[in-house]
């Protein structure tokens, strides 16, 4: 039970009555603050107001040509820091929820096989992708819109990038795999198993392609050096590549202690307690007040039962014994706990590149770092937040730097 739980959709989709409903209690405003708070500008005024008047092929049409990733955007986005910000009707109730009825919008379309995106005539030029995170998927299709050839070299063995680390109970790989082969249905290559650097010169992509665009993963989990040599102790990352391997099918301990307060802490602890751990706490260096996780994922744990402690900071380990110390105040604590997992920020690698980076991103402006090579992902010079939606939006913006540098309009 416990495990078929970690597979299942954590939350219920709208049907067609609730969907309606929910849409006809928009404001129908006129400035439509929930759009202008939306990084991927996918239009939720727009497509809320067709749902309210049961065109749902409209409502399709508006956020798919928006956003590629429109299914994957309506189940993962923080939505209460974003959309749901602007929604004025929180001033009289709650807001509008939108992702749910984005979610509505894009199943309807995969079931009833809508065809909405479109192929540009074909310009002659191509372009390659190392990585295919969600921002180099964007990108991907705005170029293949524009007439571009794209293709995709992933040093994994499936597209997707970090997509494919978020646990199902989040984003099942189904709707992964969904998003991923309408671009593919307008001509993406792609070439898994490959590493750029290693198995192919960088070099080789550069002459070969008109412009080639790095799309860096923040695919490694940071440590530090106190833990380091500690075979109880697992990177967050790798414990979520890990589990989603193997269907959450792995064995586990009775008491964890994760570090870290971000969303992938919350999937870790989320997931941790979805698959039957009894004792799960979550030591933050953030106090609440300063949380970096969504509400929604931080409500998730929260409704799991995960003990979370925050403003603490460890400072010594003893193979046993983590201690913490408060960050404003004169507190001391002590956890000891048979298994410890760190979600305390990731890196990219980027050996072979020769890419300057500064304060956590690719030293470039307006993504371009030399001659025909480009920046996207999570590296790329953004103040967009690193999420889904986020990656969205610098995937559009590199998309059209790239056309612009190649002579597009």
């Amino acid at each position: 039970m416990m495990k078929e739980r970690y597979l299942l959709d954590y939350e219920k989709p709208l049907s067609p009555l609730g969907v309606i409903e929910e849409a006809s209690r928009c404001l129908l405003c006129y400035d439509a603050p929930c759009s202008k708070e939306c990084p991927a500008h996918t239009e939720p005024d727009k497509f809320i107001r067709a749902v309210r008047f049961h065109n749902f092929d409209g409502a399709a049409e508006i956020v798919r040509e928006n956003n590629v990733l429109g299914g994957i955007c309506a189940r993962v986005c923080p939505s209460e820091k974003l959309c749901q910000k602007g929604c004025l009707r929180a001033g009289l109730d709650k807001p509008i929820n939108i992702p749910l009825i984005q979610r509505f919008i894009t199943d309807f379309e995969e079931d009833t096989k809508m065809d909405i995106l479109a192929k540009g005539k074909d310009n002659g030029k191509k372009v390659a992708f190392i990585g295919s995170g969600p921002s180099a998927l964007e990108a991907s299709y705005v170029l293949i819109n524009k007439g571009y050839k794209v293709k995709i070299y992933e040093k994994e063995n499936v597209l997707g990038g970090a997509l494919r680390l978020i646990p199902p109970y989040r984003l099942n790989d189904q709707v992964i795999d969904q998003e991923i082969n309408k671009i593919i249905k307008l001509g993406l290559e792609y070439e898994l198993n490959v590493e750029v650097g290693k198995d192919i010169p960088l070099n080789e992509l550069l002459d070969e392609f008109d412009a080639v665009i790095l799309d860096a993963g923040l695919s490694y989990g940071k440590s530090l050096t106190m833990f380091d040599n500690y075979n109880n102790v697992e990177l967050a990352i790798d414990f979520l590549r890990r589990v989603k391997k193997e269907k959450g099918s792995i064995p586990l301990d009775d008491n964890y202690l994760v570090i870290g307060g971000g969303d992938v802490a919350m999937d870790v602890v989320t997931t941790l307690k979805m698959l039957g751990v009894q004792y799960v706490n979550d030591v933050v260096y953030e106090t609440f007040d300063e949380f970096k996780a969504s509400e929604k994922e931080l409500t998730n744990a929260r409704s799991e039962k995960v003990s979370i402690i925050d403003g603490y900071v460890p400072v010594a380990y003893d193979g046993k014994v983590v201690t913490f110390k408060h960050r404003f105040l004169e507190n001391e604590l002590k956890i000891k706990a048979n298994k410890i997992i760190l979600a305390i920020g990731q890196c990219a690698k980027l050996d072979g590149f020769d890419v300057a980076i500064e304060k956590g991103e690719v030293a470039s402006k307006m993504y371009h770092i030399r001659d025909n090579f480009f920046v996207s992902g999570d590296l790329a010079p953004s103040k967009q937040s690193k999420t889904v939606v986020g990656a969205v939006r610098v995937g559009k913006e590199v998309a059209y730097y790239v056309d612009a540098y190649l002579g597009g309009k």
